[in-house]
């Protein structure tokens, strides 16, 4: 049995606690959480700062690890993916190095879950045998082509059955952006997938290209299309934004998570919450700075109650795995987020995106969400210095 103390203690799914007590057992547990003077002092462990629950990153692309520093900052979103794909090949040993050491980082930096993109079965061995519980969301695309077929999707199918879903592991195949995924690949993707009861993710809004290319079949994706050599006569501008076309192509009866939704505005949002009341959304501020040098509007989130979750993306795109740093950034440019939501954001809005939510995101009686200590300025604000130490 442990017991610690902190100046305050945040449970998430109810009001913090100053100077209050958490006991868990010796596996993490949580056996009570107690208000101050309830237990004998000389048995609790006091702290300095605040305790909360284990972060939960919903969007990283592990496997791009080995890939850190390879790509320049602020050249906006298609440059980026072509460099990705100009750089992704490298040694599998170190690949497979990289993976090691990002997932070892990410548990050193308090996380405890992660919703993890994976075209490839690079990183289902590290899973495995990881203390982190992984969603992994097998990521799909064909360029808008409509001709995916069985045979084309064979590749999926073989990293879907690579993952194992042990230790509580979790699996559904996922769209890769409604650029590049046709209305057949949706299909099947759907057919695929269980009809209830999974996560899907897709990447949503992130770059204006992304709704010139729906509203009016313009802009830079057009020029990207021929580059590759993929024709796109076949396809017809939507006339509405890029988050329409997912929408009418995807379950509403499955957990929804839009990552990134830079350019998402109010009316998206509540066109999304009409559609299904089991959408979430992921933020990963860092990496829409390192991209496009731009963040979303956080305040029509709040205004619309959605359920914002944080991501990191991958080390292509950040420049460290870290939910907390993700907190600050978020906190230094749009400060009236303040730190009640970020870490509601953190911890159980991403694990009820990811279904995790019985055991992580709180603490709670019965719940095993890991215990993180984070020190905070003495008006109980981020600062740039604050770090993460987990204690569970």
């Amino acid at each position: 049995m442990r017991k610690f103390s902190a100046d305050y203690i945040y449970p998430i799914s109810s009001d913090p606690i100053k100077n209050g007590v958490v006991v868990t057992d010796d596996d993490g547990t949580i056996l009570s959480v107690d208000q101050p003077g309830v237990h004998d002092a000389t048995e609790v462990q006091q702290l300095k700062g605040i305790i909360v629950p284990g972060f939960v990153n919903t969007h990283c692309h592990l496997e791009l690890s080995h890939m850190i520093g390879q790509v320049d900052t602020g050249t906006k979103l298609i440059p980026f993916i072509k460099n990705v794909v100009a750089y992704r090949e490298f040694p599998m040993e170190e690949i497979l190095e990289a993976i090691e050491k990002a997932d070892q980082y990410m548990q050193e930096q308090g996380i405890v879950a992660v919703g993890d993109i994976s075209n490839k079965l690079d990183t289902a061995a590290q899973k495995d045998k990881s203390n982190i519980r992984y969603y992994t969301f097998v990521e799909m695309f064909d360029f808008l082509q409509e001709t995916a077929t069985e045979q084309f999707t064979a590749q999926y199918r073989e990293v879907y059955e690579g993952q194992s879903t042990a230790h509580g592991n979790q699996k559904s195949y996922v769209p890769h952006a409604p650029y590049s995924v046709s209305k057949n690949l949706f299909s099947i993707i759907n057919d695929r997938n269980p009809d209830t009861g999974i996560t899907v993710s897709i990447h949503n809004q992130e770059t204006p290209p992304e709704n010139e290319l729906f509203l009016s079949k313009t802009g830079d994706f057009i020029d990207f299309y021929k580059d590759f050599k993929f024709p796109l006569d076949h396809f017809q501008a939507t006339g509405q934004t890029a988050i329409h076309y997912a929408i009418e192509n995807m379950n509403p009866k499955c957990r929804t998570l839009f990552v990134h939704n830079t350019l998402t505005t109010a009316a998206d949002i509540e066109f999304a919450h009409q559609w299904s009341d089991q959408v979430y959304w992921a933020t990963c501020a860092n990496a829409n700075l390192y991209i496009e040098n731009r963040l979303p509007n956080y305040k029509a989130f709040i205004d619309q109650k959605a359920k914002m979750t944080i991501g990191t993306d991958s080390l292509t795109s950040n420049w460290q795995l870290s939910v907390l740093e993700e907190m600050k950034t978020i906190a230094r440019y749009q400060s009236y987020v303040d730190l009640d939501t970020l870490l509601k954001w953190a911890t159980l809005n991403g694990a009820e995106a990811l279904g995790f939510e019985k055991d992580l995101g709180s603490i709670e009686v019965g719940k095993k969400p890991g215990l993180n200590l984070i020190d905070l300025k003495d008006d109980l604000k981020l600062k740039n210095e604050s770090k993460v130490q987990r204690l569970i």
